[in-house]
């Protein structure tokens, strides 16, 4: 079936090595660009959100050309030798600014160009020929979740149009642990993560948004899993472009180091068609 309307995701992308680590997540997201070409035919671009790229009030990135940014250190050589460079769309930012300030949400579209690595490296394993123009949203990480489901709502439009709306992140992110002695053998997961996974699975296919919104409160070890919760908070803005009557479908589900959860999410009516896809 081809179709103009595209699910939009959350992805965890984690550690910058996903560029070029085997791994389940990595993995994932190489059969999801095809998955999504075949079931819904290619996105004519992707609007993409990363902590990495963070503002006081939202930017969509202009620029006609983007590259890469290294924006890490401590990597081996291999992975500051990784490109991608891909178009991007002015004319779809500028459609990005106009939508969210038509939704009382000021943002500037700006002649600026850069991939940070929560965008480049998702986006070279589902697309590794740059096929794909791609417009960065930044991320105001002093908002909350409802503010971020709004602005994710004002970019509905766009799903329905053949762009893809992307949240990138994790769906844990407490590097203290990841870098830090294990206390579960290799291969399993720390119960606290296992715990605010399934909190977070139940609560989005059971539609609870108002739990979801509320997550810091409610899900169990948030804190603990999210010290600072700017690699959460991109979930919130592909769930409101989704829309508030069907579930949040997960799409992958993996641990790195037992403590870091890469799980991955689609919103939207077309989210069924896209996990029986990569199924």
């Amino acid at each position: 079936m081809q179709t103009h309307s595209l699910p939009p995701l959350y992805l965890s992308h984690g550690s910058p090595m996903i560029a070029i680590e085997t791994s389940p997540a990595a993995q994932f997201l190489d059969r999801l660009g095809p998955a999504i070409d075949c079931t819904f035919g290619r996105p004519r671009a992707a609007v993409v959100v990363s902590p990495h790229s963070s503002t006081r009030q939202p930017m969509a990135l202009a620029g006609a050309r983007h590259e890469a940014i290294h924006d890490f250190g401590g990597f081996p050589a291999e992975l500051y030798a990784q490109r991608y460079d891909a178009r991007g769309d002015t004319l779809l930012a500028h459609a990005v600014a106009r939508q969210l300030g038509e939704a009382g949400i000021p943002t500037q579209a700006v002649d600026a160009s850069g991939l940070d690595h929560g965008i480049w490296t998702v986006m070279k394993r589902a697309w590794p020929g740059a096929e794909v123009p791609v417009v960065p949203l930044t991320l105001v990480p002093t908002w909350t979740p409802a503010q971020l489901w709004a602005a994710g709502r004002a970019l509905s439009a766009l799903a329905e149009d053949g762009v893809l709306v992307i949240g990138s992140g994790a769906m844990t992110h407490n590097l203290r642990r990841f870098f830090g002695p294990r206390s579960v053998p290799e291969g399993q997961i720390e119960p606290d993560v296992a715990a605010f996974q399934d909190w977070v699975h139940a609560r989005g296919t059971a539609r609870d948004w108002p739990a979801l919104l509320d997550y810091r409160q409610q899900a169990p070890g948030a804190a603990l899993q999210h010290p600072t919760d700017e690699h959460w908070l991109p979930f919130y803005i592909a769930a409101g472009a989704g829309g508030e009557v069907s579930p949040a479908v997960a799409i992958h589900r993996s641990v790195d180091a037992g403590v870091l959860a890469m799980d991955s999410f689609a919103f939207g009516p077309h989210a069924g068609a896209l996990a029986a896809a990569l199924a």
